[in-house]
């Protein structure tokens, strides 16, 4: 299918098939080339949390390696008050990993464009940023906002690569002591758990309700445990009420072991009496 010829219209908005807008980017005032973006906005119903509320989210495509999250930051200022910006490799829905760790307990992050979900204090912005002219290219490197490329930057990188000893030490220990509680905190619930599964003198045991969607956890070594804890005063108590009983029993076995100790010492008196031929049962 050859493309349209038809030259969109100056200071007007250029939507594409799929509902996306295109934006320009160019490095510089004085740069020839230009880069293109797409802008959407972030309309998923499956996705249901308070990072990306559904009205104030720009989803935007093919950002280009040299602009990260304080450019892009800067660069979407111009529409509105930027609340956060979120850059990923691939879209898809946003995952809580934990506490937030430092650069220093991360993975490399890839290089290469990638799609980035901008968040505004105000839902109006997401339609300045789409109503944007698309011949009105957005500066991303000026004297305000400088942004490096190149040799520059890979000095840069380089340069942060070394990192001082007390500055890796602040992260390293508020690192562990986020651990640590977070420790703490599971050892008091799982005494918690454990206080309220205890069996009272009786033995009965309080059941309680887990909150909505709580899945069910594998049994860990605790929980084996007190199993078998449990096991042992059962069988305790059970001993103890059925003592008289199992002295009955006791009783009866020792009259069968009798009987048979009895039945063999009559069968070796008549093997013995055949082989005297003295047994004459008629």
């Amino acid at each position: 299918m050859a493309a349209s010829k038809r030259k969109h219209a100056s200071g007007q908005p250029c939507i594409i098939p799929g509902g996306f807008a295109v934006l320009s980017l160019k490095f510089s005032s004085d740069s020839a080339a230009q880069h293109t973006v797409y802008v959407k906005e972030h309309k998923v119903r499956a996705e249901k949390n308070s990072h990306r509320p559904l009205d104030r989210t720009l989803f935007v495509l093919n950002i280009p390696p040299y602009c990260s999250e304080a450019v892009i930051t800067e660069l979407f200022s111009q529409f509105g008050s930027v609340q956060s910006v979120e850059l990923r490799d691939h879209p898809g829905s946003f995952q809580e990993s934990g506490p937030k760790l430092s650069k220093l307990f991360r993975p490399a992050e890839k290089k290469g464009f990638k799609v980035g979900y901008i968040v505004f204090q105000k839902s109006s912005s997401v339609s300045s940023a789409k109503s944007h002219p698309a011949d009105e290219p957005l500066v991303v490197c000026t004297e305000q906002r400088p942004v490096k490329t190149g040799v520059q930057k890979w000095i840069q990188q380089y340069t942060e690569s070394f990192i001082q000893p007390d500055k890796l030490q602040q992260k390293v220990d508020s690192f562990m002591e986020g651990y640590d509680k977070r420790k703490r905190e599971a050892e008091e619930k799982q005494k918690e758990e454990a206080e309220q599964e205890q069996e009272d003198e009786e033995g009965w045991v309080k059941v309680t309700k887990g909150h909505k969607g709580a899945k069910a956890r594998p049994h860990s070594e605790a929980a084996n445990k007190r199993t078998l804890q449990k096991e042992i005063r059962k069988k305790k108590r059970k001993e103890l009420m059925n003592f008289y009983s199992w002295q009955q029993r006791n009783t009866q076995k020792e009259h069968i072991a009798d009987l048979r100790k009895k039945f063999e010492e009559d069968k070796q008196k008549i093997a013995l009496l055949r082989q005297q031929r003295k047994f004459r049962p008629y």
